[in-house]
């Protein structure tokens, strides 16, 4: 782990030369996937990254070892026609040999112990910068909940934050919990995965250098529809965030119609918030933008009219096991309601 190299804004500027010259080894196929730990975009993600190429490569070097001395003595030794049918002569016991595979494995597990322990410490106790963003993270079956406690903004499935200037940076933290069964957070290019667990908080940092959609998912399983809980994270230029934080920040304007009073008036408003009217359910996602948001359902399909239509009449034809009810309004309320939300941006 020599490759380190502390910046003078501390552990955020921490880099893996070792690890990038790994990285040239690695088919470009695998390292150009968007949930590749083959292709780091954040300081979490080069840690842990850096880390798997140094065992990796420890786990190689012992199998070529081991494979290379059994690949020679199957061949030194071979059966030959010369050889008598007498059993060899018998070698009870080896110091030497007996003291070399003790003291070897041991060397390689306090080595591989260190570099464990220096990518945590580096990752859990890093110097939170002033600067630093937090978002408090809420799993939910099956669903992602994000909100940003000092700008006043609650969203859903696609989390929003500024890229990090390494001379200057503006990491976010997370603060993670669970509503209920245990989910876990992952996002391979930023970070490596951290448990969101029902009454307890996990804290992790993420710090992009560069804008970009960076997809992952929830790695433990919690339900049916385990696979299909994704995450998208948008990393934006300083301008796009602050920009997008103003658009949150407003009341949802949609146009005048029927949807609203479809949503009022039905089961809707028991389950989602939409900032500007009575519903203020909090059991389902904020809906306040939910027109400006590029999917549903957590990233599982994309977000279009006639998506959103299918959703919001039966959701179980679309994420089977998912919790949301289907609705079957008829079809001028349906119609309605679904040309309301698209216009929530």
């Amino acid at each position: 782990m020599s490759g380190f190299i502390l910046s003078e804004s501390g552990h955020f500027g921490l880099r893996l030369d070792i690890a990038h010259q790994w990285l040239l080894l690695v088919p470009s196929w695998i390292t150009e996937g968007r949930t590749s730990i083959f292709s780091p975009k954040a300081t979490p993600a080069h840690l842990v990254f850096g880390l798997s190429m140094f065992v990796l490569a420890i786990t190689v070097a012992i199998f070529l070892a081991t494979g290379g001395i059994l690949a020679y003595v199957l061949i030194r030794y071979r059966r030959r026609a010369t050889d008598s049918d007498d059993e060899p002569p018998q070698i009870y016991g080896s110091n030497q040999i007996e003291l070399s595979w003790t003291v070897i494995p041991i060397i390689i597990v306090v080595v591989l112990f260190l570099t464990t322990a220096r990518v945590i410490f580096n990752t859990e106790y890093a110097t939170k910068p002033d600067a630093a963003l937090d978002v408090v993270v809420i799993g939910h079956q099956f669903w992602w909940e994000f909100r940003y406690p000092k700008l006043g903004i609650v969203t859903a499935n696609e989390l929003h934050i500024p890229v990090s200037d390494p001379q200057h940076p503006t990491p976010t933290y997370l603060e993670m919990s669970s509503a209920d069964t245990d989910h876990s957070f992952w996002v391979p290019q930023l970070a490596g995965k951290m448990d969101v667990i029902p009454n307890r908080v996990n804290v992790m940092w993420i710090d992009p250098q560069s804008p970009g959609l960076y997809l992952g998912q929830c790695a433990q399983y919690c339900g049916t529809q385990h696979a299909k809980m994704l995450l998208r994270v948008y990393a934006q230029s300083r301008s796009d965030f602050d920009t997008w934080v103003a658009q949150q920040r407003q009341p949802a304007k949609a146009s005048p119609g029927d949807g609203q009073a479809v949503f009022l008036s039905n089961a809707c408003i028991n389950c989602h918030t939409i900032a500007g009217t009575i519903a203020k359910g909090r059991f389902g996602p904020d809906l306040t933008h939910v027109g400006g948001r590029d999917t549903l359902a957590s990233g599982a399909i994309q977000n279009t009219p006639e998506n959103l239509r299918k959703w919001i009449d039966n959701p179980d034809q679309m994420k089977p096991g998912c919790l949301m009810p289907a609705m079957h309004l008829n079809g001028h309320d349906l119609n309605a309601l679904t040309a309301y939300l698209t216009t929530l941006h």
